[in-house]
């Protein structure tokens, strides 16, 4: 469970990290995804960015296998 933790701490900084770059390529801004601003905070939900990474990741894992 502590590993599992790790992990997801990790891949969120990456993300956190990434996300001004994949923010001038496009993903983050594809329909499917929400940004919202309330109270002065922004909220993401990059929901169809996040489909489209991971088939993308899953095809580079296969083609490479």
């Amino acid at each position: 469970m502590l590993r599992w933790m790790i992990v997801l701490m990790l891949a969120l900084a990456l993300i956190g990290w990434l996300s001004p770059f994949l923010r001038r390529i496009g993903l983050g801004r594809l329909p499917g995804d929400i940004h919202f601003v309330r109270g002065g905070r922004e909220y993401n939900f990059p929901f169809a960015s996040s489909l489209l990474l991971s088939a993308l990741l899953t095809l580079l894992i296969h083609l490479l296998h």
